[in-house]
């Protein structure tokens, strides 16, 4: 980690407050004794298993084809849960992902549902962030995933939604590097008001209102599985090649063809943002990788530069916009999210009270644009 971050800070012995809040949040979680952990992990599974008795369905995985998602429904399956995976197709996955996610399901004899987003709503979504020249252009592609999956759960009165989020390799990420609030509506809505087109009403949404509905309301529950496991990075590729067909990507999030572009080529073009420095500095931390390996692999392209050349005339192509509309909002300053403003924190049982009366009686459409 280097001073793209404007929030990093180095003591005197030029260590960075982001390995010291790794520490501590590893000692918190997957550092813990393996007796602590594996408590809390069964009085985990015994209460999924309880909610989902008698149900086709005792949870809920979202699955996109990478590492961290593939091994926890790998995990689901070993310990005898019957999960729907739910694979949010947004129209960038690559081929890789899609036969990961097939060989993966045929094996552990799941059923898949594949959440189809309109493509035409999700574009014009997708090209008003890039136009607003804010750094996450991922917001639409995470509020949307989450939004679908509670869209999901309620409807089939699943009572659990089990999370890949990977303490162990993902802890380290500056604030400053994405926008913090990914499930901010308020922000989402004012961002396309100014560069959207069209309508994309009924595309899934997730408001903080919403969010509180579905977990205090309809009682639906997130758990996290690998800051409670651990996860040995080698062991994990080892067996989803031998076992599985799984086959591997070279950089972390390159299942999506757009993810691939977005991290190796419009961050470190436009916002001269390198994730690859976290993504490496959490390895690190976690004893996978050297540090001289990693500052060795910084010195090579993000991916390679003929692939890279490929993709932006894929997904110009695929935008419908010129190449010249494209590099002139790449040479734009970036503009901070917060210029378009931020979701309020609720109060809660004020918030509840009003959800309950939309859902309930169907006074309004849930929240804005969106149904």
């Amino acid at each position: 980690m280097d001073t793209t971050s404007t929030l990093i800070k180095f003591d005197n012995d030029g260590v960075c407050n982001f390995c010291k809040e790794y520490e501590i949040v590893a000692n918190d979680t997957f550092r813990r004794s393996k007796e602590i952990r594996a408590t809390i992990l069964n009085g985990m599974l015994k209460e999924i298993k309880t909610k989902g008795k008698n149900k086709k369905y005792d949870c809920i995985i979202g699955m996109s084809g990478g590492m961290d998602s593939s091994y926890l429904a790998i995990w689901a399956y070993k310990n005898g849960l019957r999960p729907l995976v739910v694979h949010f197709d947004n129209g960038w996955d690559s081929e890789l992902a899609v036969q990961n996610i097939k060989n993966i399901i045929n094996k552990c004899e799941f059923e898949l549902y594949t959440y189809v987003v309109n493509w035409e709503q999700f574009k014009n979504l997708q090209l008003a962030y890039f136009r607003a020249s804010v750094i996450d252009i991922e917001v639409p592609t995470d509020q949307l995933i989450l939004a679908a999956l509670y869209k999901i759960a309620k409807k089939k009165n699943i009572k659990s939604i089990i999370s890949g989020n990977n303490l162990v390799t993902e802890e380290i990420l500056p604030k400053d590097w994405l926008w913090w609030n990914k499930w901010d509506l308020v922000n989402l809505k004012s961002i396309y008001k100014q560069y959207g087109e069209k309508s994309i009403k009924g595309l899934p949404s997730l408001s903080k209102k919403q969010y509180y509905y579905y977990t205090n309301v309809n009682k639906i529950k997130t758990y996290t599985v690998f800051d409670k496991l651990g996860f040995e990075l080698n062991d994990i590729k080892e067996e989803l090649v031998r076992n599985y067909n799984y086959n591997l990507y070279e950089y972390k999030h390159y299942e999506s063809i757009f993810t691939r572009f977005y991290q190796g080529y419009i961050l470190p073009q436009k916002f001269l943002v390198d994730k690859r420095k976290a993504h490496l500095s959490n390895l690190i931390m976690a004893g996978f990788v050297r540090r001289q390996d990693a500052l060795e692999e910084l010195k090579k392209p993000t991916y390679p530069l003929d692939v890279q050349q490929s993709d932006k005339e894929y997904i110009i192509k695929k935008w419908e916009m010129t190449e010249n509309e494209f590099d002139r909002i790449m040479k734009l300053p970036p503009v901070p999210h917060e210029n378009f403003g931020v979701e309020k924190e609720p109060h809660l049982k004020k918030a509840l009270k009003q959800m309950e009366l939309i859902f309930k009686y169907k006074i309004l459409k849930p929240v804005g644009l969106f149904k």
